[in-house]
C-alpha cells in the first residue's frame, strides 16, 4: 500500500528544546491528518482501528482490507503519554505511530536539525516562548524532505530554510575537502559523532547531503546547546 507524501499544510511544529536564543522544533501530524490520508487513499470503510493494554501500554492496530488477498492486514504500535490527557494522549499516540508503520508520514524522519530565533521569556526559570511557528513549504522526493521552509505564525517572516527545489540526494557525494571542514569543526567544538546521528538520522557522516552538511555548519552553537541538553 502506497501513500502519498504530507502537504506543508499537514505538518506541525512543535517546541523540543529552548534557550534564551532561540528553540529547536520537531515536525509532527496529527491523528485527523492520518485519518484524512487512510479516507482518501483506501476508503472509510477499508481501514479500521483498535486499542489494546499490553503490559500497561497502550497499543493501536490500524487495519487496512487487501481486496486482492480478501483479508486484514494489521500494523500495530505503542503509543506514550501526553502530558495534558493521559488516555487521550496514547491513543492518539499510538494511531499516529501505527499509521508511520503503514509509511504515513514517514518522510517527517529525515527532517533536517531545526533551530530558529524567537521571542524567549523565562517561566520558573526555564526558557519558553510563546511564538508559534508554521511550514510554510515542505518538498519530498523519493521519501526524503529536500526542501523545507518555516515562518514565524505572529510576524509571517521566513525563521529557516533547508535545501532547494533541485534534487540533493542522500546519494551525491560530497567533497572531502567540506567533509575534512566538517569534521574538523565538530572536533574543535567537542561535538559527538553521535549527537550528529541523532539530529540527521543517519549511521555515518558519509550519508548526509550537502544541504545538511551547510545546515550542521550554520548551526555549530545551537547543535552544541542541543547536546548539552540531552546528554551524549
Amino acid at each position: 500500500m502506497k501513500f502519498r507524501d504530507l502537504t506543508a499544510s499537514e505538518v506541525e511544529c512543535r517546541v523540543a528544546t529552548a534557550s534564551e536564543k532561540g528553540v529547536s522544533l520537531l515536525l509532527y501530524k496529527d491523528a485527523r491528518c492520518d485519518m484524512r490520508i487512510l479516507d482518501e487513499t483506501v476508503g472509510a470503510e477499508y481501514w479500521q482501528r483498535k486499542h489494546e493494554l499490553i503490559n500497561g501500554n497502550l497499543f493501536c492496530s490500524v487495519g487496512i482490507y487487501n481486496k486482492e488477498l480478501q483479508q486484514w492486514i494489521w500494523k500495530q504500535d505503542v503509543g506514550t503519554e501526553s502530558y495534558t490527557e493521559k488516555e487521550k494522549g496514547q491513543s492518539s499516540d499510538s494511531f499516529k505511530r501505527s499509521c508511520f508503520c503503514w509509511g504515513i508520514g514517514r518522510e517527517l524522519y529525515t527532517a533536517p536539525f531545526i533551530w530558529v530565533k524567537a521571542e524567549m521569556k523565562q517561566n520558573n526559570g526555564r526558557w519558553t516562548t510563546y511564538d508559534k511557528f508554521d511550514v510554510s513549504e515542505m518538498v519530498v522526493e523519493d521519501g526524503t524532505i529536500t526542501k523545507l521552509q518555516i515562518v514565524n505564525s505572529n510576524t509571517k517572516k521566513v525563521v529557516f530554510t533547508y535545501g532547494t527545489a533541485e534534487k540533493d540526494k542522500v546519494t551525491t557525494q560530497i567533497p572531502a575537502r567540506y567533509m575534512d571542514k566538517l569534521v574538523s569543526t565538530l572536533k574543535d567544538n567537542e561535538i559527538e559523532l553521535t549527537t550528529i546521528y541523532k539530529l540527521y538520522k543517519v549511521s555515518d557522516l558519509s550519508e548526509l547531503n550537502l544541504s545538511s552538511l551547510n545546515n550542521i555548519m550554520e548551526h555549530i552553537p545551537n547543535i552544541m546547546e542541543w547536546q548539552a541538553a540531552h546528554g551524549n
